[in-house]
């Protein structure tokens, strides 16, 4: 009778490694899908770690049930990346991954019921030692899977080193007081919804807008909301001190509307989104002053900021009338612009707009499409002139249907005079002109099936 297979052994969770007598079967598969020796290049780096991740999926099932071994396999598998990293070009997302392993480690580590500040020494020697990068949010990280001990043990590190480097910056000129530990340590406190304890932390830092707007949330999270608004205009108040300062993202406005709301103070919100909207005029504003708007009024509340929009800049006009379905507003807009003007804007706005109008306004279509395809051909971006040929098949279609067989001559005089050169323009330019279809290039399927057609003839 054959003795029963050796037992799996691991290393413990306290670090005492212990020689497995049969490799792990999934260290394998980490192996197989890093592609030692293998360079992965840039463009290759998604589909790269989307396998990994695939990888990690199957640890991450066995944490339940054998966490031991899925610690084990985390630890394995953030070496190996460690030691791929230099067979990487492009290495965000997959130092994003690496991150993501860490924080696979800690859950495996904690359903092991391993101790807590052994797995923070651990977590705080990796961060020490990332040469590469990987590890510089995954403070951050952690704080939001460490479970209570673990998370009190980790401020307590965190706690000693931001202190440490205070001391240290009282004798340096120039130094970052928000040092990198005392962002961990305001992650921390955000994970333990202590406000005094982030605010102690933040102020002695130097408080920013992205502060009032952390603690604005905490406090919302009470339902706090008298105390979130004011933490929400107290961030208003220093972004209009430095408003081109660190994190002045946040949307504090719009989130002291949504908070004005909240509180039965809706006509305060609705007046702040119409002044946002007269200042800035476009389909993102229009969006949020709709918000605010009572169902009955918006008619009204429609046509007030169709009239106000024709202060805002071209651009975003034509993203708000395409939005709203204003087909004629739009077309008195791009009558009134010039070729050039219509030139300089980005395909991602003209394009829509030329498709909203082609079967309403084609005269005003067809210039929005000569004004893509002129865009194009002007900049000589020969891989777009696919689309610039579309483009001028449209405007060809707009003028004929407009009546306006003149211009359409005339565009494509000033074509053919000032684009002639464009070998790889003009094939198509000449189908255009006639009427055909554009000639297209047999596609790699098509010409593999002819080439096997003439070798398995009879």
């Amino acid at each position: 009778m054959n003795p029963a297979p050796l037992a799996w052994e691991y290393p413990s969770c306290e670090g005492a490694y212990v020689i497995a007598r049969r490799r792990d079967p999934q260290e394998s598969m980490i192996e197989s899908a890093l592609q030692p020796g293998h360079f992965i290049a840039w463009n290759q780096e998604n589909a790269f770690v989307a396998d990994l991740e695939s990888t990690e999926r199957g640890i991450a099932a066995m944490v339940a049930n054998a966490p031991q071994r899925a610690t084990s396999l985390y630890e394995t598998f953030i070496a190996a990346c460690f030691l791929k990293a230099d067979q990487i070009d492009s290495e965000w997302e997959f130092g994003r991954f690496i991150a993501e392993l860490a924080c696979g480690w800690i859950g495996a580590r904690q359903a092991a019921e391993a101790g807590a500040e052994s797995t923070v020494r651990t977590l705080l020697s990796w961060m020490d030692r990332d040469d590469y990068g990987f590890f510089n949010d995954l403070g951050s990280d952690a704080s939001k899977v460490l479970n209570g001990p673990g998370l009190a043990a980790f401020e307590k590190e965190v706690r000693g080193r931001f202190e440490e480097d205070c001391r240290r910056q009282k004798d340096q000129s120039g130094g970052d007081p928000r040092n990198r530990w005392g962002q961990i340590l305001m992650s921390i406190y955000v994970q333990k919804h202590s406000v005094d304890e982030y605010l102690a932390v933040a102020e002695q830092a130097g408080l920013t807008p992205f502060d009032c707007a952390t603690v604005a949330s905490m406090f919302e999270a009470r339902r706090k909301l008298g105390d979130a608004l004011r933490w929400i205009e107290r961030g208003i108040a220093l972004e209009a001190q430095h408003p081109l300062g660190r994190n002045a993202e946040c949307n504090l406005v719009g989130r002291r509307r949504a908070l004005l709301k909240k509180l039965g103070r809706g006509q305060e919100a609705l007046e702040s989104a119409w002044a946002e909207f007269v200042k800035r005029p476009g389909a993102f504003a229009y969006d949020e002053l709709m918000g605010y708007v009572p169902k009955r009024d918006r008619t009204g509340w429609h046509e007030k900021a169709m009239k106000a929009g024709g202060r805002g800049d071209l651009a975003s006009l034509i993203d708000l009338l395409v939005k709203v379905k204003e087909a004629g507003r739009l077309a008195d807009r791009l009558e009134g612009a010039n070729d050039r003007e219509l030139e300089q804007l980005s395909h991602y706005t003209t394009e829509p707009a030329a498709k909203a109008l082609a079967q309403s306004h084609p005269a005003v279509a067809a210039r929005v499409f000569r004004a893509l395809c002129m865009r194009t051909l002007k900049a000589a971006k020969s891989k777009y002139y696919d689309a610039a040929l579309a483009h001028l098949k449209e405007a060809r279609k707009c003028y004929l249907a407009a009546g306006l067989e003149q211009k359409w001559e005339g565009l494509s005089l000033e074509i053919r005079r000032d684009h002639f050169r464009k070998s790889s323009f003009m094939p198509g330019f000449n189908a255009v002109i006639s009427g055909e279809s554009a000639p297209r290039d047999a596609s790699f399927l098509d010409r593999a099936r002819r080439r096997w057609a003439a070798k398995t003839t009879v």
